[in-house]
């Protein structure tokens, strides 16, 4: 009985260790399994966290503030490696006109695109350019024909969305994802330049300055043919240290009538005879004589007409510039002043110049030839004794630059002055350089009466952009060296 005892307790206790070791086994086995479930588990939350709170892709744009003239840094980030994406901007003119582009580009590795760095692959405009989605913005379809963008108020900014779309996308095909999206604000007024504007004695004009008491090295604005009171490229100059005059000639409601001709003479922009001077002011003489200005570094720019205007005005007698900066302008016209009798016209002579292409669109290009040009009305050029820049655009199809630009060289070299002239010549650029970033009209309007009639400036679009930044420089540099070193 006793000997049953021991057996039964030396079996308990052999099946209670085999229990205890059986139970052990399972129970770290169990363990075990608990911690993979534990480590998967983490592994597979922290993948939907990540998932979940992933930073959601991001469009900025440096300065967001910027001048006209200033190039932006656009960057998109948090997006996936080697993505294809979309930037479309889009901006309405003042008249309610919807201008927009777009480009494609492919992220880098690291998931972001950088406009100064990427280069477009489609789109708009192609390679590396930081500003195309400026320079090659186009009327939105279903726009009105022939728009030509210029800003009108200039105490005002351009306002452009960018939108970074999903995709190699065209906008106008309207299934886009929009990832994210930016405002740029771009200004031609800088903060502290003011705003003057000139109605007296006859004068339409509006005056810039810098902040500041000055005074200042300044230059007087003169536009083309097409008219009106162009302000823009005045207050970026304001904007850049210069004060300024930007004058309207023709074409606006403040000036003699009718609008559509010049109802001025040369006395309206050079200074008067001394013996009339206290009836009024010309644009030149009133800039000159400015508290706020430096009297002997005032210089005159012009477009197209305005830069015949400019040389003309230069050699009038009492005028003294600093320097003169004309830009795709004729060294005569077949258009007059107003003459003694009050009387202005267009003259047949310049008219049987006109080419039309085949859409009926028109071009002035052979009438400002200098031999088909009023003998009259040419600039004696060997009067001229200060520095000038003469920028000509090859695809011109206005004016025939390279000839006049040629004549211009000719004859200041005919006469011992060779010395003062700059020539800068751009192929494949337009009639209408402007200042950078601004988009190219090739054609627009440029009368509705007596008949509708669409006039051609040329320019291809990446060429002529390319123009406008190079020339701008080079005329910043130029005004720099004539009116301040």
């Amino acid at each position: 009985m006793f000997s049953l005892h021991i057996s039964y307790v030396l079996f308990f206790r052999y099946f209670s260790r085999y229990t205890e070791t059986y139970l052990s086994g399972i129970m770290i086995a169990y363990v075990n399994a608990h911690r993979s479930l534990v480590f998967l588990h983490r592994i597979v939350g922290g993948l939907r966290w990540k998932s979940s709170f992933r930073s959601a892709p991001l469009l900025s744009a440096v300065p967001v503030h910027p001048l006209i003239d200033e190039q932006i840094c656009i960057t998109g980030c948090f997006l996936p490696p080697h993505y294809p994406v979309t930037l479309h901007a889009q901006m309405h003119s003042e008249e309610g006109d919807l201008w927009e582009a777009f480009a494609h580009y492919n992220t880098k590795a690291d998931g972001t695109v950088n406009l100064t760095r990427d280069h477009s692959v489609g789109g708009s405009y192609l390679g590396c350019e930081p500003m195309g989605l400026f320079w090659s913005q186009h009327q939105a379809p279903g726009s009105r024909e022939g728009v030509r963008l210029k800003k009108q108020n200039v105490e005002t900014p351009f306002v452009t969305l960018v939108s970074l779309l999903e995709g190699h996308v065209s906008p106008s095909e309207g299934h886009s994802t929009e990832l994210a999206a930016t405002t740029i604000e771009r200004w031609y007024m800088a903060s502290g330049v003011h705003r003057i504007e000139i109605r007296q004695d006859g004068l339409v004009a509006t005056l810039f300055f810098p902040p500041g008491p000055g005074p200042f090295p300044a230059m007087l604005d003169l536009w083309g043919f097409s008219g009106g009171l162009m302000e823009y490229r005045a207050a970026l100059f304001a904007s850049r240290g210069y004060a300024s005059m930007s004058l309207a000639y023709k074409d606006h409601k403040d000036l003699p009538g009718p609008r559509k001709t010049i109802n001025v003479g040369d006395s309206y922009f050079r200074s008067f005879p001394q013996h009339i001077v206290s009836t009024g002011q010309s644009a030149f003489q009133l800039l000159q004589n400015h508290h706020q200005v430096c009297a002997d570094r005032v210089g005159i720019i012009g477009l197209s007409f305005g830069a015949y205007l400019t040389l003309r005005t230069a050699t009038q007698t009492g005028i003294n510039p600093a320097c003169l900066i004309c830009i795709n302008g004729p060294v005569g016209s077949n258009i007059k002043l107003l003459d003694a009798e009050g009387r202005t016209e267009t003259s047949d002579c310049e008219k049987k110049y006109w080419w039309y292409d085949n859409q009926g669109h028109v071009t002035f290009r052979d009438a400002s030839f200098p031999g088909n040009l009023d003998p009259g009305s040419k600039v004696k050029i060997e009067k001229i004794t200060c520095p000038v820049l003469y920028i000509a655009s090859e695809d011109d199809l206005s004016i025939a630059v390279t000839e006049n630009a040629k004549l211009i060289e000719e004859t200041l070299s005919a006469a011992g002055k060779s010395q003062l002239f700059t020539y800068l010549s751009y192929p494949g650029a337009g009639h209408l350089i402007e200042p950078p970033y601004s988009p190219n009209s090739k054609v627009s309007l440029w009368s509705v009466k007596p008949k509708k009639m669409m006039c051609l400036w040329g320019g291809n679009l990446a060429s002529h952009a390319a123009a406008q930044e190079d020339a701008w420089k080079k005329i910043l540099s130029f005004m720099e060296n004539q009116l301040i070193v």
